[in-house]
This record gives structure tokens, C-alpha cells and sequence, in this order.
């Protein structure tokens, strides 16, 4: 579910990433007290496609994720999907929610410009991220950011067998009140 942005929001936010944020659209999630954590963007940003429709902001996420990342996680998730062809069916479907989402999310002013210059194509058939090859993950940020906005079968495990949800929403409480 998704909300506009309030001027907390936007403080929080831009405290986050660092800078003042563009082409938000909404917080399409907040952790249990209230401090957002994933973003849902514009598709059409500084006069180009912009390819992920939700963004993770909360730092506590990213730094858990950067960690499990940088241990091969990954490559482990690609090797389970290809051999695990109900995981695969599952990870399909997570894109082809990720694609309807990111259409249905659009205005009809960003889908005519879309539309104008040829790319539809792109967001009809780029998966999460902006992914062609619908059986490699890219990033688990974009996974993760999917599943908390909506569902994702990585985001799934990733709560199931690394407890990312529990560790950000008890990093979110310390970090952020308000």
C-alpha cells in the first residue's frame, strides 16, 4: 500500500540517502513505527526511463543486504532457481507482478512519452531492475524492496533464511523516532 509523501517523510528520507530525494512517488513501505524503507519511483525521471519501481531507502536494509550479497548469496539463489523448477516458476511470476505494477503505476502522460520513443517494449519485458534474463538476480536490494512493496519470492527467503525483516525494523526503531 502506498501514501503520499509528508514533509517527516521526505526529512527522513533525504536523511537516508544522504541528498534530497526526485522522482518519488509515494513510501510503499514503512517499517512498524512509521519510518519509511522502500520507495515507489516515477518510471519516466530527468527526461528518461527510470527502470526500478521500488526503491529501497533504509540504510539498515541495504547494509544487511550488502552483507549477505558479499557472502554469494546471489550466485546461490540463481543456482537454487535453475534447479528448483517451482522456485523458478515462482521467481517468474515475482517479475511479471513487478512489470504489471510498474505499467499500472504509470501516468498516462509517462506511458505516451514511453510509448512516443519506442520503449514500451522495454517495460513490457525488463523484470525487476530492469532484468532481461528472468532466472539471474540482479540485485537482492531491488528484490527486497519488491517483496516489502508487494510480494517476492527472494524477498521471502530472505526474510525466511536471513531474518533481513527483523534486523531492519529493529535497526529502523533505534535509528529513526518520531
Amino acid at each position: 500500500m502506498t501514501s503520499t509523501l509528508s514533509q517527516a517523510d521526505i526529512d527522513i528520507i533525504t536523511q537516508q540517502l544522504g541528498r534530497t530525494p526526485s522522482g518519488i512517488r509515494s513510501v510503499a513501505h514503512y517499517s512498524p513505527d512509521g519510518v519509511p524503507q522502500v520507495l515507489e519511483m516515477e518510471t519516466w525521471v530527468f527526461d528518461q526511463p527510470f527502470p526500478t519501481l521500488f526503491w529501497l531507502s533504509s540504510s539498515a536494509i541495504d547494509k544487511a543486504l550488502a552483507r549477505i550479497e558479499s557472502q554469494g548469496v546471489v550466485k546461490e539463489l540463481e543456482q537454487r532457481i535453475k534447479d528448483d523448477e517451482e522456485l523458478r516458476a515462482a521467481y517468474h511470476r515475482s517479475h511479471e507482478d513487478y512489470v504489471k505494477r510498474r505499467w499500472d503505476a504509470m501516468s498516462q502522460e509517462h506511458k505516451a512519452i514511453i510509448e512516443e520513443k519506442g520503449f514500451t517494449h522495454l517495460f513490457e519485458t525488463l523484470g525487476i531492475g530492469g532484468i532481461k534474463n528472468w532466472d539471474q538476480v540482479r540485485c537482492l536490494h531491488m528484490q527486497y524492496g519488491h517483496h516489502l512493496a508487494g510480494e517476492n519470492i527472494i524477498g521471502k527467503i530472505l526474510d525466511e533464511e536471513y531474518g533481513i525483516r527483523d534486523i531492519a525494523d529493529a535497526e529502523a526503531r533505534q535509528a529513526y523516532s518520531r
